[in-house]
């Protein structure tokens, strides 16, 4: 796989240790790049992120707004930062969604401006925001607010609480109807709540669910979910164990997609930290949808992972393929399902994707602290812009520093 450098844009004016978010906030038919600064002034192990900073970029490097002023003194952040890009109002163009000056704030994607503000539900309510569709509305206009591990709160369209829910929530719950009933489930850590906040089965593991994913593995025409943590374990929607793959020390990261083609169902990768004294050594597994192991790296190399993810159809032919953020001596680089290297990126730096022009195929975004460079095995030319606003993927709305998901076509919706 050739992958062509289409871009490189000046993110400097978005200040230190920003994540990227990805969404056409103007509606002109390409995506434009958010960039979110968190703060930094408690330690984000045991407490939660609001924002700082949030700068928009188009394409073409144009600063298009921002909300709030950088913090030249910003530090590393190594959990979620409570901002989404989503369309919450129903006003057919995105919004910024996020947690900042002690409140939920909602700006206008297009310009910036704020367009509503509600009081968080408790002031530790902020550890990440998800969007779901909890009250079957027929779009997700409910968000779930949560502490950094043991709460977490869902409002109705208008901000208000609807139930709250205690527990080992995790680090990034996942919404999915998995029952069919025409509202979300919530995969909440350990526990999955149906729309209305109460518990419809457990999931047994240890510690807490580092990642979580959904997807048919098994090709029985129903969504099973797969959840990393000390051990990786694949479930029914209903809540029968599928099964338990026990060699890994604690996986950070886990996703699923079609790795291997030739092999029945889906396959599952994911990172593992080989030996917990030694983070240095983290190294990727892939399993097949019976949870039978089919490779796993041995790592002597010093440097460690930070996401091992799937990325879809970045060669614009549908396949999937395993992009891995590494550093410390090892480059970011995209896998096939045999970790045969197909690329390798020149430079360090986090690792964003999406379809930024509306062409069906996926482009690849390298990001430092004042740089990010965009990457297509397609050549597409960012100048076009698609006939109307481009939608937004949950993969989009629903971004997470832990990398959850869905695998399938469930990718787009």
């Amino acid at each position: 796989m050739k992958l062509i450098e289409t871009a490189r844009i000046d993110i400097s004016r978005a200040g230190r240790f920003c994540r990227m978010w990805l969404g056409d906030i103007n509606g002109d038919g390409r995506m434009e790049i958010v960039m979110v600064q968190p703060d930094s002034d408690r330690d984000d192990r045991y407490f939660p992120h609001s924002v700082r900073c949030a700068t928009a970029f188009d394409l073409d490097g144009g600063l298009l707004w921002q909300v709030g002023r950088p913090d030249e003194n910003a530090r590393a952040s190594g959990a979620d930062i409570p901002a989404q890009l989503y369309d919450i109002d129903g006003d057919g163009r995105l919004e910024l969604i996020c947690v900042m000056d002690g409140g939920l704030r909602v700006y206008d994607g297009a310009n910036g401006g704020l367009k509503r503000s509600a009081p968080l539900p408790d002031p530790e309510a902020h550890d990440c925001i998800i969007i779901a569709d909890l009250e079957g509305a027929g779009r997700p206009r409910n968000i779930i607010l949560k502490n950094r591990y043991e709460k977490l709160w869902a409002l109705d369209a208008d901000f208000n609480v609807m139930w709250a829910h205690e527990g080992n929530v995790g680090h990034y719950p996942w919404p999915y109807d998995l029952n069919g009933d025409g509202r979300d489930e919530l995969i909440a850590g350990y526990t999955v709540l149906d729309g209305a906040g109460r518990p419809l089965w457990k999931i047994d593991m240890k510690d807490h669910a580092d990642c979580i994913w959904v997807g048919d593995i098994n090709s029985d025409g129903l969504p099973e979910a797969v959840i990393g943590g000390d051990d990786i374990t694949a479930w029914t929607h209903d809540g029968r164990l599928l099964w338990r793959f026990t060699d890994t020390v604690e996986s950070q990261n886990v996703a699923i997609g079609n790795l291997r083609p030739e092999l029945p169902g889906l396959e599952v990768c994911g990172l593992d930290r080989i030996d917990r004294g030694n983070p240095g050594l983290d190294g990727i597994f892939i399993v097949d949808s019976r949870g039978r192991p089919l490779f796993k790296e041995h790592r002597t190399v010093p440097g460690w992972s930070s996401v091992c993810t799937v990325i879809n159809n970045l060669d614009g032919r549908g396949s999937d393929h395993i992009l891995a953020y590494r550093r410390g001596g090892l480059p970011n680089a995209v896998y096939d399902g045999r970790l045969r290297t197909l690329f390798e990126f020149p430079f360090d730096g986090y690792v964003a994707w999406g379809d930024l022009c509306g062409t069906g195929a996926n482009h690849l975004i390298v990001y430092s602290q004042t740089e990010a460079v965009i990457y297509s095995a397609t050549g597409t030319d960012l100048s076009k812009k698609a006939a109307a606003p481009l939608p937004q993927p949950k993969r989009l709305y629903n971004n997470t520093r832990y990398w959850g998901g869905q695998a399938g076509a469930d990718v787009y919706r």
